[in-house]
């Protein structure tokens, strides 16, 4: 929201320095400064990721700070259908992928940008599905 607040101040201030003249031929910096930082903020994906494992379900909600960006996602399943995780990481860009078994197509895949997790947040998330995936391969084991 704060971004989207910006550049509506950086399109108002471009208008008042048209008038006034104060910066000169710097007044453009007014709407192009927040207009990148939409565009990193869209380009490295939603900022806010939520993770909860409690119960017996695990819930992922993924959503932007600025609302119009992205759609917010959220997924919730039983923890016996998460068969697999990896976590990608680029320069910039952290993606967690988890796989899911579906009984229509036999697994999902999902996908949620974790980008915006420190390391210790990421070692908490690695740590909490590792137990749920060894959890599921030890039943499998059981059951065979």
């Amino acid at each position: 929201m704060m971004l989207l607040l910006a550049l509506a101040g950086g399109i108002i201030a471009f208008f008042l320095e048209e008038r006034l003249n104060v910066l000169g031929d710097f007044s453009f910096l007014f709407i192009v400064i927040p207009a990148v930082m939409l565009g990193v903020f869209y380009f490295i994906g939603r900022q806010i990721f939520e993770y909860d494992s409690d119960g017996e379900a695990l819930n992922f909600r993924n959503r932007n700070i600025v609302p119009f960006i992205n759609k917010p996602l959220s997924d919730e399943f039983p923890k016996y259908k998460l068969i697999s995780y990896e976590i990608i990481d680029m320069f910039l860009i952290k993606r967690l992928y988890v796989k899911v078994s579906s009984k229509s197509t036999g697994s999902t895949m999902l996908k949620y940008e974790i980008s915006y997790l420190s390391k210790k947040e990421i070692k908490d998330l690695k740590f909490s599905l590792n137990k749920v995936v060894k959890t599921n391969n030890e039943k499998k084991e059981l059951t065979k």
